[in-house]
């Protein structure tokens, strides 16, 4: 199984929204691959209108425990998933469980960063 880690987290919740849904499509291309994945933005997303936070402390532990029963650890890298807490701690998490971490860069993300940028140079040394 593959943990698809997203950032999620901010104050305007059209990028909330925005993130949402790119880890849908993430999702989908995922699963027409014949891949089983889970993503918790996915999952929680529709939660926060029924009272539930989105905000890293609340859902911390059932990550964790997702990332235990996963293979492997995929990072969505929208804009922002290098400042993510979460996404900080879930990579630590699986490294420290032996888990292997890759990271996705969205195709519509692609030519809006450039390979020379400081964004490329974190994928490059954290991945």
């Amino acid at each position: 199984m593959i943990y698809l880690a997203c950032p999620y987290s901010h104050s305007d919740p059209a990028v909330r929204k925005a993130r949402f849904h790119a880890a849908c499509r993430a999702v989908a291309e995922l699963l027409l691959a014949g891949k089983v994945v889970f993503a918790p933005v996915v999952y929680g997303h529709p939660l926060v209108a029924h009272g539930v936070s989105g905000d890293w402390s609340v859902w911390s532990q059932f990550d964790r425990a997702m990332i235990e029963r996963s293979d492997e650890v995929r990072v969505l890298a929208l804009p922002g998933w290098d400042t993510s807490v979460g996404i900080r701690q879930e990579v630590l998490f699986a490294r420290s469980l032996g888990k292997p971490v890759r990271f996705v860069i969205p195709a519509k993300a692609i030519s809006a960063v450039p390979t020379g940028s400081p964004t490329m140079a974190r994928v490059a040394a954290i991945g």
